[in-house]
């Protein structure tokens, strides 16, 4: 159990803390223009959806896009409408840290590491973005190195043939992990490094990644428990849209395994793809009826209600 749990949890503090620093490296180049970039570019919800996808990519995070964008609808400065487009957008750009982890740099997670650390140390700002980058691929290969003892133990094998939906149980798997661990990432992450490792079969992998977008809402909804309902809206929102997208991709997983599996052989950039291809899918279906799709969140979200 020891062997199990201590090199997985190290590897995944590692991950998030790289997240973290990466993230926090690319806010300090942007925190003077983030909120004119957002406040700017979402007049219509293409543009919106397009800031959101860009600074998402940029910071590495749909979860700190969107906590930012609740915050400043709750302040009034941005209108749930206007909110809609940049929530539409996170799901897509979260997909680029996937597609990066599917490059398998995790050999140059030490070089990173130390120019991360030099760059720091001649105080030069980009220096905990390389620093970030280098932990979060050193934090995937020390989850990933749980793999065999997993499958050894016999665990994975119960949770996908031990019971008789072994898909939902790979989707409960992601949303539940990822709500504890309030990273979407890292529970992609760990799915491609154990279906890599054939600890995992792709049908699973791919309900893990189905269910870990719903996971990511989680910290959307604590960060509007104290807000207006203008702003309760978007984090409802955001769930409905991954939970409407997990009711749409669950069924149609075997047709997703054709289409990945004619994409590449390599087993993490199928797993990459098919979290690419269930977001990207997910937002352009709503884009075009993102006026009805705020009228149905305002019915579920009325104001009387918080009169």
């Amino acid at each position: 159990m020891i062997t199990i749990l201590l090199p997985f949890c190290a590897g995944l503090s590692i991950f998030l803390v790289g997240m973290k620093v990466m993230r926090n490296g690319l806010e300090s180049l942007a925190e003077k223009h983030l909120k004119t970039i957002l406040l700017r570019f979402t007049k219509t919800p293409w543009r919106g959806m397009l800031c959101g996808t860009i600074l998402t990519a940029l910071l590495q995070s749909s979860t700190a896009v969107t906590v930012f964008t609740i915050g400043l609808v709750d302040t009034g400065l941005l209108t749930f409408t206007q909110s809609l487009g940049i929530i539409l957008g996170t799901n897509i750009g979260t997909t680029v840290t996937t597609q990066l982890l599917a490059l398998k740099l995790d050999d140059f997670a030490w070089p990173l590491i130390a120019i991360g650390f030099i760059l720091i140390l001649i105080k030069q700002r980009t220096g905990p973005i390389w620093l970030g980058l280098g932990f979060i691929f050193a934090g995937v290969k020390w989850m990933q190195s749980v793999a065999a003892p997993l499958e050894k133990e016999g665990w994975i094998d119960w949770l996908m043939s031990g019971t008789d939906y072994p898909i939902l149980m790979g989707f409960l798997t992601g949303m539940v992990i990822t709500a504890l661990i309030h990273s979407s990432s890292a529970m992609v992450a760990i799915a491609m490094g154990f279906y890599a490792s054939g600890v995992i079969s792709l049908p699973f992998a791919i309900a893990v990644v189905i269910g870990s977008n719903v996971g990511t809402c989680a910290t959307g909804l604590i960060a509007a428990l104290q807000t207006k309902p203008s702003a309760k809206r978007v984090a409802i929102a955001h769930l409905v849209l991954n939970v409407g997208g997990a009711f749409l991709f669950l069924p149609l997983i075997p047709l997703l395994l054709e289409v990945v599996s004619t994409f590449s052989a390599d087993p993490s950039i199928q797993v990459a793809h098919t979290q690419t291809i269930y977001n990207v899918v997910c937002s352009l279906m709503v884009l075009p009826v993102c006026a009805g799709f705020a009228r149905l969140v305002e019915w579920m979200v009325p104001e009387r209600l918080y009169d």
